[in-house]
Formats: C-alpha cells, sequence, structure tokens
C-alpha cells in the first residue's frame, strides 16, 4: 500500500529539523533506522528537498557507500507550520521592527515578504505596505554584514573576532568574544558577549552595540554557551539592555489622572503597583541602575514623582529647576 502525500510531507519537516539539529550530518542508513524506513526511501526523500531548495551537503565517509548529508550551514531554516494567531503576532513583531529600525536589509524584507504570503488578505496587504516602507530606507551593509556574522557565530557555537569602538575612545580596539545573546533595543541591536583571553579570571560578559562594531569575523574555534543564559534570567531586572549594574529599587506615585494608563500595561515584571485614596497609583519597581528607566519617567512629565531612590530624585528635581530657568529667560525676554 502506498503512503500518502501527508506522510511523505510529514517526513520530510521532521527530515529538515533532523538535518538542521545535527550540523554534523547523518549517514543515510542511520536516518532510515531512525525513520523505521528503506535507505532507498531516504535518499528520494533527500532528492525531493534538494528539488525543493533545501542546501544539502554531502560527502563520501571513510566508507563509500554511506554518504553523509547535512543541510548547508547558516543558510536554512526548517519551515514553520503557524495558526493564524501565531501569524498575526510574527507581523505585529514585523511592524514593531520597523518603527524602531533604522535601516534595512535585503533579508528582513525578503522574510516579511514570505510572511506576507500566508497570511489573510488584509493583513498581507498592511504587512505589504510595511516592507515597501521598510525598503525605502538606506541600508547599512556593514552593519548588515556584522550581524550577519554574529547571528551564525551565536548559532554555530563560532567565536568572533571584532575591531570596536567604544562611544568613549576615538580609536578602536580588537577583541575575541563567543556571542551569548542578540538583543533588541531603541534604534539598535546588542551582543551580549564573553569576552576571551582572560587566562583564568571570572569570566567577563560584555555589552557591545552592533553600530560600533567595525569589523567582525567569523572564527572556527568554538565554544559552549551556558544553558542558564536566557534573556528571561540576564536580563531580568533590566529595563532596557543594562543588566549587570546594581539592583535599585524606584517608588513612583503617579497622578490620578494617568492612573488607567498605567494600570493598561505591565511596564516591568518586577512591578508592584497599588491604588491611592486619591485615585493615584504608588509603583514599586526593581531595576539595573536608574540611567534607562529615566528617559520613561521624564515622559510622564507632571504625572509622576519619584519617591525613591533619592539620588535620582534629586537628580530630576534639580533638572527640573533647571528647565524652569531655562523658560523663564525665554518668557522674560518675550515680555521685554
Amino acid at each position: 500500500m502506498s503512503e500518502s502525500i501527508r506522510d511523505k510531507q510529514a517526513r520530510l519537516f521532521r527530515l529538515t529539523h533532523l538535518l538542521y539539529r545535527h550540523p554534523q550530518g547523518l549517514r543515510v542508513r542511520d536516518i532510515a533506522e531512525m525513520f523505521g524506513v528503506s535507505v532507498r526511501t531516504i535518499q528520494r526523500d533527500l532528492k525531493a528537498l534538494e528539488e525543493a531548495g533545501v542546501p544539502l551537503w554531502s560527502t563520501e565517509d571513510e566508507e563509500p557507500n554511506a554518504p553523509r548529508y547535512g543541510i548547508v550551514e547558516g543558510f536554512y531554516i526548517p519551515p514553520l507550520q503557524l495558526t493564524l494567531s501565531e501569524a498575526t503576532a510574527l507581523y505585529l513583531a514585523a511592524r514593531l521592527f520597523c518603527r524602531n529600525a533604522d535601516e534595512s536589509t535585503p533579508e528582513i524584507a525578503q522574510a516579511f515578504a514570505q510572511l506576507a504570503t500566508v497570511l489573510p488578505e488584509t493583513l498581507a496587504r498592511a504587512l505589504q505596505d510595511t516592507i515597501q516602507d521598510l525598503t525605502k530606507r538606506g541600508e547599512d551593509r556593514q552593519f548588515r554584514h556584522v550581524l550577519e556574522t554574529l547571528a551564525l557565530g551565536w548559532a554555530t557555537g563560532r567565536k568572533v573576532r571584532i575591531r570596536y569602538r567604544a562611544a568613549s575612545r576615538e580609536e578602536s580596539r580588537e577583541h575575541v568574544i563567543a556571542p551569548y545573546l542578540l538583543e533588541p533595543g531603541n534604534k539598535t541591536v546588542y551582543v551580549l558577549a564573553r569576552l576571551e583571553g582572560r587566562d583564568d579570571r571570572e569570566p567577563l560578559i560584555v555589552t557591545f552595540k552592533m553600530e560600533r562594531i567595525l569589523q567582525a569575523q567569523l572564527l572556527d574555534e568554538t565554544y559552549e554557551l551556558p544553558e542558564d543564559f536566557l534573556p528571561s534570567s540576564v536580563l531580568r531586572h533590566a529595563w532596557g539592555i543594562i543588566w549587570n549594574d546594581e539592583v535599585e529599587e524606584v517608588v513612583l506615585r503617579f497622578a490620578p489622572e494617568v492612573a488607567r494608563r498605567v494600570d493598561e500595561s505591565i511596564w516591568h515584571p518586577s512591578q508592584v503597583v497599588e491604588p491611592l485614596p486619591d485615585g493615584g497609583r504608588l509603583m514599586r519597581l526593581r531595576v539595573s541602575g536608574t540611567l534607562e528607566i529615566e528617559p520613561w519617567i521624564k515622559s510622564w512629565g507632571a504625572a509622576v514623582e519619584v519617591l525613591e531612590p533619592a539620588s535620582l530624585r534629586r537628580k530630576l528635581a534639580e533638572e527640573a529647576r533647571q528647565l524652569a530657568a531655562l523658560y523663564a529667560d525665554e518668557q522674560d525676554a518675550q515680555g521685554a
């Protein structure tokens, strides 16, 4: 009895995932044993994958009749099966990316275009408009190369040699890093990486801003990514990307007129919001330093008051006095 088209498609789908998870490749006979089918069936499946555009490599191993097959490194990710809700979530992520991106890359536009082909017409039309808007922006080829190199190093566990120019320096420096995490930020992307060449000292994890990486070269040397180095644990106290500063408690009092807006969002995983007798809100947060949260606090204007820490309260009070003096001088000049 011949197998159904659905069964074959399911096996091809599993086969692409299997090969993707084994970058060193697998022998045909081993694959056949895993699937419980004949070697000839797997050979036909591999041919079908190649005809479908999956970039495979093969090699005659120590046994001439036992070739090893794999997927070309860095060029393919297995297909996804998405529900409408999942596809809509990706559409929203694409829109969010475009609102925060300074430049476009062909790969990003192509990825969004592929997503548009499987969306309902209304969502697809909106996403196509997003793609057109994105492609109008300039392409930063250096940023694109750096991002691709770091992503490949992170995905395959290989170290990367970079040349980096810090914001406080005019000259650049060379580093060898082990990419641990790529994290989007405001109008940019950051890489959290282990700095190599530190002998037996405690591993130093450094945050590099992508635009400041002038060169990136993928190395053959590999590294092991700690299993517990995950965004949910590393960045749990970060307001944005700063994660290794001392954790501070921030206490804010919001005016009644913005209470509903405060209640509508989860601003930080650590937040605890309490209603006040006057209808306002008291919010407590634990964040890695106050540098990144300051702009957000200022965006509320006079509708929020910093109660703690005292150092941040004094800093914002001094800035408020300077602003008042600045605008007072302007009013005096207009009155004259």
